[in-house]
């Protein structure tokens, strides 16, 4: 990590807050689905607008598309997710419906993926500890439906 420089850590930085607030909300959500979800659910999808910041920050730092775009997927699936969850109350995960679900997991795991992968072409290290972190979210989202 010290021969990162300081758009790199920045990158690193935020993609591994941005698991663990996922990781967070997933652990939470289904013990406390009235008190917390219903509530607060809608923070998930404010971690965009700090994505989009730091993905301006990247894109005018010159770094790689790589780096940038997740934040900007990010925008997308939070405004979609927003959209789908809190404005048109729409019911897709129980019973599932397919037209919604799927370019909802797609923007999802697109985020995500655009978070880890360019993990691997700053330190290997740093991918493998975002693989315990996806696969730790990924549990918990799964069983918190």
């Amino acid at each position: 990590m010290e021969k990162l420089d300081r758009l790199d850590q920045l990158f690193v930085g935020w993609a591994f807050l941005f698991q663990v607030g996922l990781i967070i909300h997933f652990a939470i959500r289904k013990p406390l689905f009235e008190a917390y979800t219903l509530k607060y659910g809608w923070i998930v999808y404010a971690l965009c607008i700090p994505a989009a910041v730091i993905s301006v920050i990247l894109l005018r730092g010159g770094k790689n598309w790589g780096f940038w775009l997740g934040g900007f997927i990010c925008v997308l699936y939070a405004g979609f997710g927003y959209w789908v969850d809190y404005v048109a109350r729409y019911q897709f995960r129980n019973p599932l419906r397919l037209q919604v679900l799927i370019p909802y997991v797609f923007l999802y795991l697109a985020t995500v993926m655009f978070y880890w992968f360019p993990l691997a072409r700053l330190d290997r290290r740093l991918w493998f500890a975002y693989l315990v972190l996806f696969v730790i979210a990924t549990v918990l989202n799964i069983t918190s439906h």
